[in-house]
């Protein structure tokens, strides 16, 4: 066989739908979280929130999800949504560490330093001294407690 025949031997077969079939699918799931991931570490609060959206519709329990939606609310300045998707988030994985660290440092941002506190004890008790608790220990630092 010459290599002109075997080069469009192996095109044929790369565009073929019985090689595609036998490529693993990517997860929406896991597309829509990269997807999440790279808005909110462009800033873009609403593209993110509008990902994070369609994610929860395709998969209702990821805590994951929840959390990065109440991040991305609360930094797009609207703390009450972002509170019920940190709740959301929490009742689906009560030791969910991002969610405990950002409704922590949502307490701070509301002025409830108490409460900051004793999630700041829910932390420890979760994961001891992590980087989640470190960085709550530093806002609420920062919060003058």
């Amino acid at each position: 066989m010459s290599i002109r025949f075997r080069l469009a031997t192996l095109v044929f077969l790369l565009g073929s739908p019985a090689y595609a079939a036998q490529t693993p699918p990517v997860e929406p799931v896991d597309q829509l979280m990269t997807t999440a991931r790279a808005a909110i570490d462009a800033q873009d609060w609403s593209g993110a929130i509008s990902t994070l959206l369609d994610l929860v519709d395709a998969a209702p329990d990821n805590a994951d999800a929840y959390n990065l939606l109440g991040y991305a609310s609360r930094k797009s300045g609207d703390p009450d949504r972002a509170w019920a998707f940190y709740d959301a988030a929490l009742r689906i994985n009560p030791n969910h560490l991002g969610a405990l660290e950002y409704q922590g440092e949502l307490f701070i941002l509301k002025g409830d330093i108490a409460a900051a506190e004793a999630t700041l004890v829910r932390l420890a008790a979760a994961c001891g001294v992590c980087a989640e608790y470190a960085d709550l220990t530093a806002a609420l630092g920062d919060a003058g407690s």
